[in-house]
């Protein structure tokens, strides 16, 4: 939870200070791009509020209304980032860029801005804040990218791709996704900005604000997608089910799991329930140790279940 919480913490400030260079950028020159950006920025910010607010909702102790906790709170909230923040902002930078392209207001170049008594063209103001704003996205992303890999090697997933298809942990998985796109967005905006300026032809600059638009908008789907299978209590993937099914059946006294079940309550925090059938030369009191023993087995072979709940089968 600390990692995560680190996380979100470096992409608000980052994202934060990077929107109100953007839209100074944008009042500055008038570029597509920067309006776009700016739209891309705010949304990020917003979104590590959000993040931030269910972190601090997922950690309120169990109630008797909700007894294994508020953890499916960073779902609900990451959930609402992919669908009012992303999808909102992507939309509008589409919807910018699309009217730029059919109603192109400007070539390159443009009319020199005065800061601070100095002339300085358009494009210098623009390049210059879209390479401050790859500098705090890239200290965004690395911090991302090393809880990520922390919990890669933690789990000994193979890679990112297992990693998407894995994680219960959607707080980094979303600011992680979302340093990415930021970093590819302003790169984006960067190209336009200096194709234009070199060719005089505003559709770069107002062509890269579209795919900002659409790239954002596949994340707010992708996103939303990856929020859904928790949401709706998605079991954990067959290798690990049978990982932990294999502790179980090791026992020499568990002659078959009847039921097995395993979901994400909250991210890392697993809630296992299994029906086992057990020898029919055990005692109450050498069962009850045994269901107790096999419990504390299971938490101890993986840090993510929390709950346990055997229902013995004699």
């Amino acid at each position: 939870m600390a990692g995560s919480t680190s996380v979100v913490i470096a992409a608000l400030f980052a994202n934060g200070a990077i929107s109100v260079l953007k839209f100074l950028g944008f009042l500055a020159t008038g570029s597509p791009s920067m309006l776009s950006e700016t739209y891309h920025s705010i949304s990020d910010t917003g979104n590590q509020v959000f993040l931030l607010v269910g972190i601090r909702y997922s950690g309120r102790e169990a109630t008797q209304a909700h007894p294994f906790g508020f953890g499916k709170a960073q779902f609900f909230y990451s959930f609402l980032v992919s669908v009012l923040l992303f999808g909102i902002a992507g939309w509008e930078s589409l919807k910018h860029g699309y009217e730029a392209l059919m109603h192109p207001a400007h070539g390159g170049g443009g009319e020199a801005v005065v800061l601070l008594g100095t002339s300085v063209q358009p494009v210098y103001i623009n390049v210059a804040i879209l390479l401050g704003a790859i500098a705090f996205e890239t200290y965004a992303y690395l911090k991302a990218n090393a809880e990520l890999q922390r919990q890669i090697k933690e789990y000994e997933w193979s890679g990112l791709r297992e990693a998407f298809r894995k994680t219960s942990d959607v707080t980094t998985l979303t600011a992680y996704t979302e340093d990415t796109i930021a970093l590819g967005g302003a790169m984006l905006a960067l190209i336009g900005i200096g194709l234009t300026e070199v060719t005089g032809n505003p559709m770069f600059d107002a062509l890269t604000a579209l795919l900002i638009g659409v790239m954002l908008m596949g994340f707010a789907v992708a996103l939303a997608w990856e929020n859904k299978r928790l949401l709706l209590g998605e079991s954990v993937p067959l290798d690990e089910e049978q990982d932990l099914k294999a502790l179980v059946l090791e026992r020499p006294d568990v002659v078959h799991i009847d039921h097995f079940s395993a979901m994400y309550v909250g991210p890392e925090k697993l809630l296992v329930t299994l029906d086992v059938s057990f020898g029919p030369d055990l005692d109450t009191e050498e069962l009850d140790d045994l269901i107790t023993d096999i419990e504390d087995t299971l938490r101890e072979a993986d840090d993510r279940v929390k709950f346990v709940y055997i229902e013995p089968e004699l």
